[in-house]
């Protein structure tokens, strides 16, 4: 492990720190509002489309490459529609912004009670589940159960309505949102068709996300 943790060409070690606002790299800290997330499709030699989800330094100047010059970003493997795709990128704004507690996912149920925030709402009831409610669903379910939980989770997903929603990185970047007014109404349809733009519906002016009305959903269904 110290050989890997040394080895700068074998590790890419990175870590999005809630309680600092940080992102962590090889390169160096940056803020988390310094980062973008976009979706990139690539086409296959049979016209097949693929999409990466991917989070890139909007300062490319300040964290180079120093071999290649490429600019920092990340790749997060997401499974299914474009839908998906933005859900990720919600959750990871999320779990960075600590006036909101965690996301309601298995992965962090069992630090809930270390974070403040999250603490604060577990213990005032807001929570509305027991302390080890994804524990005991998985250990009370069977395989066939926690499939069509799942299911019915990705139908949700790719049934919501993901144009239209806040920005909230316009509260900490300057003409952020001269620039990114609005979003398609049906990711969906137009990541598979980019050519046909259809409707595209513009941005609220974004508040912080303790006034904002979508402040916290738990989520009701396995990933």
């Amino acid at each position: 492990m110290k050989f890997y943790k040394g080895n700068r060409n074998w590790s890419d070690d990175y870590a999005f720190c809630r309680r600092t606002g940080m992102v962590m790299t090889s390169r160096g800290d940056f803020p988390f509002y310094e980062f973008d997330a976009y979706i990139e499709m690539r086409v296959g030699t049979q016209g097949s489309q693929f999409h990466s989800f991917k989070v890139i330094h909007r300062y490319p100047h300040r964290s180079p490459d120093p071999l290649t010059k490429n600019p920092l970003e990340f790749s997060f493997s997401v499974d299914g529609s474009i839908a998906q795709r933005y859900a990720a990128w919600d959750m990871l704004q999320r779990y960075m912004d600590v006036s909101q507690p965690l996301p309601d996912v298995p992965e962090l149920e069992p630090f809930r009670h270390l974070d403040p925030t999250t603490k604060a709402y577990d213990e005032a009831g807001k929570r509305g589940r027991p302390a080890t409610y994804w524990r005991d669903l998985y250990a009370n379910s069977s395989e066939g159960e926690l499939k069509m939980l799942r299911e019915a989770q990705r139908a949700e997903v790719d049934s919501t309505t993901w144009g239209g929603r806040p920005d909230l990185m316009e509260l900490s970047v300057p003409n952020y949102r001269e620039t990114r007014k609005g979003e398609p109404e049906d990711v969906n349809d137009f990541g598979r068709f980019p050519w046909k733009a259809g409707k595209f519906v513009d941005r609220p002016e974004a508040t912080p996300s303790g006034e904002s009305p979508d402040h916290q959903q738990n989520d009701k269904y396995p990933r």
